[in-house]
């Protein structure tokens, strides 16, 4: 069994030099450093090396690695790609259609951006109960205590009011009241400007097909960046066919097509569905090293970039001493 390190990536900028150095994000003297430290002790390869090994062609190399990014951020064409292309390192980029082809603004960006506003922590709680409680016979809410009890929860990276929000805003609401209040919340301490703000966010489709060109694999995303998983599976297909026309617009062969679950959230429909559109490969955020199978060619572990050194010289952690065994 080949074991591959899969590396996730989102912002990457230099932080203390943007408008928001609060943002959850990999600063870029540490991504430099990291990208000397995976070249020190990996083999960095490529989507189509990747797929080939599934399909049971030629083995991955050595101590094999793959770099990926999320989202379709700008962050990505101005400041990994260079570094990337400068090291002769290739990566996988997964931009949600909706993004690079609408110039829509996510949810998800929303709630990070909030969340980086400076804006006093307890008082986003204080509103988001406060708008809750307000609308509860409307919406037919649950009480703010028992949202409090599901998801008032510490995970690895976020203490338990972040997390909060974040569950409150990405999913446990229903859909058009969590999108209302994470653009009044967005309104009230970012931008009043959404659609400006989204043309700057991310990557359009130019962008993209720059990457490309140069050796850069594109995957999908999905379309609006949802929890495929929490949804029916008409509603899963209609977003997963919808984030095809992005892939059809940069010209992506049939046979790269691979998916990133948007929040690493899937279910075995989601699975059947990219099946049936032929993606060859899927990408999940569980916690670990992949397993180059069969049997996990639509589950691929990755780790998170905090999950490995920032410093070109820094003896082998955990992880790529498991990838040496």
């Amino acid at each position: 069994m080949s074991r591959l390190t899969i590396v996730m990536y989102h912002y990457v900028r230099p932080l203390a030099r943007t408008r928001f150095p609060a943002i959850k994000g990999l600063d870029t003297a540490a991504f430099d450093e990291q990208l000397a430290y995976v070249q020190r002790h990996y083999t960095v390869i490529d989507i189509s090396q990747l797929i080939a090994a599934l399909d049971g062609g030629e083995p991955l190399p050595l101590r094999p690695a793959l770099l990926s990014f999320d989202d379709g951020v700008m962050d990505h064409y101005t400041y990994a790609f260079p570094r990337l292309a400068a090291r002769g390192m290739k990566a996988v980029f997964f931009p949600p259609a909706s993004v690079a082809i609408d110039r829509k603004l996510l949810d998800v960006n929303r709630v990070h951006y909030i969340l980086a506003s400076g804006a006093d922590l307890g008082a986003i709680v204080t509103y988001i109960d406060a708008r809750c409680t307000d609308v509860a016979a409307e919406w037919k809410l649950q009480p703010v205590a028992a949202y409090r009890e599901q998801y008032w929860a510490a995970n690895r990276f976020d203490p338990a009011p972040v997390i909060y929000v974040k569950r409150m805003l990405q999913h446990a609401l229903p859909s058009r009241l969590r999108a209302m209040l994470a653009a009044e919340l967005f309104g009230r301490y970012v931008s009043s400007d959404e659609t400006a703000f989204a043309e700057e966010l991310y990557m359009s489709v130019d962008h993209l097909r720059v990457m490309a060109t140069a050796g850069m694999n594109i995957g999908s995303h999905g379309d609006a960046h949802h929890w495929l998983g929490r949804m029916d599976r008409s509603g899963q297909q209609k977003d997963i066919l919808s984030s095809l026309r992005l892939l059809e617009a940069l010209g992506i062969e049939h046979d790269q097509y691979t998916m990133c679950y948007p929040y690493g959230d899937y279910n075995a429909d989601t699975i059947d569905l990219l099946k049936a559109s032929g993606f060859k490969a899927a990408f999940t955020t569980e916690c670990d090293l992949a397993n180059v199978t069969e049997a996990h060619r639509y589950t691929l572990a990755r780790l998170d970039t905090n999950d490995l050194p920032k410093k070109a010289d820094a003896a082998p952690n955990v992880w790529t001493e498991r990838a040496n065994a």
